[in-house]
């Protein structure tokens, strides 16, 4: 009789890489054109602004980041990242666990809602809150009336601000619950506990990578947003420029090491982001 042997999936695997009978030459040169691009679109541009900013020394650097409206644009950045990325968390978990647990009429309709803001342009975002709370909007007089200040103030960047990052806590959320299914939040109920403490000790632990993904993105785009909020800004110094806002600004008046030095901490927080991003995936796998 002939011997049957069986190969485990590390030498199917290795023979399914050999099978594809590739040349080195398509291997090396795809790496070289991933890297080159890596370099010329993402390195290249880092180390420009980087070298900008410090072009004039530390002191000029420390002194363009504080003025006050640079301190301002931080100090919104900050305010619109601290009340939009706990109210999206919220949505999310509600959101996720509302569209992977029930069953519901609309669910899909649900489903395609939370990417809306991935399929339209931010600046369209921003121009439909003033067609809704600007002076000439729909609800413009009802606002004056009661001495309301939605667009070119505060609230309107933060609401902006909210639609566009919505979607990614909800995103990341959703598939999770799904492939992590609902049999031990049902063993916990069966047994006494109740829905808060089933949420708290089955269901958080379960999801907490992913939700601290979802978090750490939402964080980064709320700090970062620009086309959205520079329509419903104003572009009011030290009021209603967040940093990106700010950046822009300070290059139309050829203050470059003052733009570069605000645009050095966005690209240090996506830096950090990118670093987190990566531990968190390697936690969630």
């Amino acid at each position: 009789m002939n011997a049957i042997t069986y190969s485990g999936p590390a030498e199917q695997g290795a023979r399914s890489r050999i099978s594809l009978g590739d040349p080195s030459w398509v291997k090396w040169g795809l790496i070289t054109v991933t890297v080159g691009f890596i370099f010329l679109f993402l390195c290249l541009p880092l180390a420009v602004v980087l070298v900008e900013a410090f072009a004039k020394g530390w002191q000029a650097y420390g002194a363009e980041l504080a003025q006050p409206d640079a301190q301002a644009a931080m100090q919104l950045t900050l305010l619109t990242a601290l009340v939009t990325v706990p109210l999206n968390t919220v949505f999310g978990i509600a959101a996720a666990w509302a569209i992977t647990r029930f069953e519901f009429p609309g669910k899909s309709l649900l489903t395609t809602l939370i990417d809306l803001p991935f399929s339209v342009s931010p600046v369209i975002s921003g121009l439909i809150f003033v067609l809704l709370f600007g002076a000439q909007g729909w609800l413009g007089e009802w606002l004056r009336e009661h001495d309301i200040k939605i667009i070119f103030a505060v609230p309107g960047i933060i609401l902006a601000t909210l639609f566009i990052t919505f979607p990614f806590v909800a995103r990341e959320l959703i598939p999770l619950m799904q492939e992590m299914g609902s049999e031990e939040e049902e063993a916990a109920l069966s047994l006494g506990a109740g829905g808060w403490k089933t949420f708290f000790l089955i269901t958080l632990p379960n999801i907490k990578w992913g939700l601290l993904y979802g978090v750490l993105l939402c964080n980064a785009r709320a700090m970062g947003e620009f086309g959205a909020v520079s329509v419903v800004s104003g572009h009011i110094r030290g009021l209603t420029n967040t940093l990106p806002l700010h950046v822009e600004v300070s290059y139309n008046e050829y203050n470059f090491v003052g733009a570069f030095a605000s645009a050095s901490i966005l690209a240090g927080l996506a830096i950090v982001t990118l670093i987190l991003k990566s531990i968190l995936e390697w936690k969630k796998r």
